[in-house]
């Protein structure tokens, strides 16, 4: 967790990771509070794991080729925005590729169908009215674990706010929002050797998050968010070691890192188009910051 000066501090294991909250001061609701942000937290997972039975994620992929699936409409919101950074990516963001992890080991197989063995093909993920949902192909599969862990944090932080608390922060396993706090300090890790700080950035009211090779380990709920692979080539992203983003929403940090780790220096358009930061290490062993990475970034 990130140093700042709290008042009530909670940890709980959710999203593959453990998700810490620490809030200032919000008075008899503090533990209420905390307690509604844990449980939006672990809604988000619900909803969207690619490992539950009844989550929206696994009945899209079901009914993948056959029909639309009405989905909560946080899982709607997620994949719009998905849709969204894989147009302005031109690909390299992309949820359909959960059949190329499914290959490489990284995302369990079902019973029911094996992943396509066929070359990576363009994103057949449909959107309809009403928070309808389908995917051409009964091979394909989509998988949030590049997204949703954010749209947890930035759904968490909502919560609190309701509840009136000043402010706080919540951290999911490196990708974590700040609120109402004068500022907090972020060491980031050095990918190449991880006891080490990279760099330390003052965060204010903004979010961040980091993807790594440093981050990869034991097959579970999270480790398809730590491998990064780029869906053009169903390949491993190889030309970076680590990338850290700030943005004003966690999700788009947490999804705009996988970017990063494919496209490196040549993502800066994309950074610019969604209002975001970041700094990458890249395997050649440079490090790279776009210009406004160190621009503290205050709430509107």
């Amino acid at each position: 967790m990130p140093r700042a000066s709290v008042e009530l501090r909670r940890s709980r294991p959710l999203l593959g990771t453990f998700v810490e909250i620490a809030v200032l001061d919000a008075g008899s609701k503090s533990e209420a509070a905390i307690e509604a942000a844990f449980d939006a937290v672990a809604a988000v997972h619900r909803l969207m794991s690619f490992h539950e039975y009844d989550s929206d994620v696994s009945r899209i992929n079901r009914a993948a080729g056959t029909a639309q699936i009405r989905v909560h409409h946080w899982t709607y919101a997620v994949l719009t925005a998905a849709e969204d950074l894989r147009r302005h990516s031109q690909g390299v963001f992309d949820v359909t590729v959960a059949p190329i992890l499914q290959e490489m080991g990284m995302l369990p197989i079902d019973s029911a169908a094996a992943p396509s063995k066929s070359a990576p093909k363009p994103s057949r993920l449909q959107l309809w009215g009403g928070n309808c949902v389908s995917l051409e192909g009964r091979s394909s599969k989509i998988d949030l674990g590049g997204i949703a862990k954010g749209f947890a944090v930035d759904r968490a932080v909502d919560v609190l706010i309701d509840y009136d608390v000043t402010g706080g922060v919540v951290n999911a396993g490196g990708d974590l929002s700040i609120f109402g706090l004068e500022s907090v300090t972020v060491d980031i890790r050095d990918p190449r050797r991880p006891e080490l700080v990279m760099d330390r950035i003052e965060l204010i009211n903004e979010a961040m998050a980091t993807s790594g090779r440093y981050a990869s380990g034991p097959l579970s709920e999270d480790r398809a968010a730590s491998i990064v692979i780029n869906p053009l080539t169903g390949m491993a992203a190889k030309n970076g070691l680590g990338a850290s983003v700030r943005a004003r929403s966690c999700m788009f940090a947490d999804a705009l890192t996988k970017a990063v780790m494919i496209l490196g220096v040549e993502s800066s358009e994309l950074l610019r188009h969604f209002g975001a930061e970041a700094i990458f290490a890249a395997a050649d062993g440079g490090i790279s910051a776009t210009p406004g990475w160190r621009r503290t970034h205050h709430a509107s």
